[in-house]
């Protein structure tokens, strides 16, 4: 975050916003009714300083939203969507959203709702998601009559259940949790479903 309210911030200022919005992360997830002076304790300033900086709980909340949403944008920009492999930016950048979404799980959920500039950053990245998609498709990866808006869902849908996933109950162990190895994992899902590697083909 480079600036509130619309203008620049200097450099201690930005320190200190990105101090507060830490500290509003780790203890929002903890306990989402938390109260701006408990995040203010948390981040190692008054609340005066929180004050200045967000003029109500809301303000901060939007502004984490914000902040995890651009987070995670860099983290697809870094897989390079548009020029690089399909399958590789595929599997890259999934490990990146991996490490953002675990850091990042209050900003994610629950406050993305409720953040304009958050929503807005959320439907760049699946249009970015769609489109990284079709160049799998292209590539003869996705199935050439494939939804791509539902194959984006599914994604989605991998991801939370990755992350979670050391929360599941059952007889399998839960996913590994390097983000390396659950990407590859989500990847492989996505593209080979859990069925055998070969086609079935139906009896003569």
């Amino acid at each position: 975050m480079s600036k509130t309210a619309g203008r620049p911030l200097r450099a201690d200022a930005e320190r200190s916003v990105r101090a507060i919005l830490a500290a509003a992360e780790r203890v929002l997830a903890v306990n989402p009714g938390a109260s701006m002076e408990q995040i203010a304790e948390a981040a190692g300033v008054t609340r005066t300083t929180v004050h200045r900086r967000f003029a109500n709980r809301q303000a901060l909340v939007d502004a984490l939203a914000a902040e995890a949403a651009a987070k995670l944008a860099e983290a697809i920009e870094d897989g390079h969507p548009e020029t690089a492999p399909p399958l590789v930016a595929l599997h890259r950048a999934t490990a990146n959203v991996l490490r953002v979404k675990g850091a990042w799980g209050f900003a994610l959920g629950t406050a993305a709702t409720e953040s304009d500039r958050a929503l807005r950053t959320h439907d760049e990245i699946a249009r970015r998601c769609v489109d990284l998609l079709g160049r799998l498709r292209a590539q003869g990866l996705i199935a050439p009559d494939a939804d791509l808006e539902w194959v984006r869902r599914v994604f989605y849908a991998l991801i939370g259940e990755a992350l979670h996933g050391e929360h599941a109950t059952g007889p399998d162990p839960a996913p590994d949790p390097d983000p390396d190895a659950l990407a590859a994992r989500i990847v492989d899902t996505l593209l080979h479903g859990v069925g055998p590697r070969t086609a079935l083909r139906p009896a003569p």
